[in-house]
């Protein structure tokens, strides 16, 4: 992920509405969720919601699939990943055995390709 990617996702997440909803998408695994379930879920009206999870969209955090009448919003768990990579890609690189998140956070070579 470039930094770009990940700013893009951090924005994204950067509001307690989007973050709780994109929580509850993510318990929901590869099911997801139609917006009345997640409405249900988080407590949030029709238009709150649908505002929140366009934005969730737009950062890639999120994909929305119509199905008949309704749409399922699904996590983007690639996106998610890449995310926590991006994140923890240099954590305790100079001590590794400090950091249990180093040790299961595969590494980049310094000045190597980020996927």
């Amino acid at each position: 992920m470039e930094t770009k990617s990940a700013l893009q996702s951090l924005s994204g997440l950067a509001q307690d509405h989007r973050l709780s909803i994109f929580r509850y998408l993510v318990t929901r695994g590869t099911v997801g969720a139609v917006v009345q379930e997640i409405a249900e879920s988080v407590g949030f009206s029709g238009s709150t919601l649908s505002f929140h999870l366009k934005g969730l969209v737009h950062a890639g955090l999120a994909s929305a699939t119509a199905e008949g009448r309704f749409v399922r919003y699904h996590a983007n768990f690639a996106a998610m990943d890449g995310l926590i990579r991006y994140l923890t890609e240099h954590c305790c690189e100079d001590d590794p055995g400090r950091c249990a998140i180093a040790a299961k956070t595969p590494r980049t070579p310094k000045g190597g390709t980020r996927a």
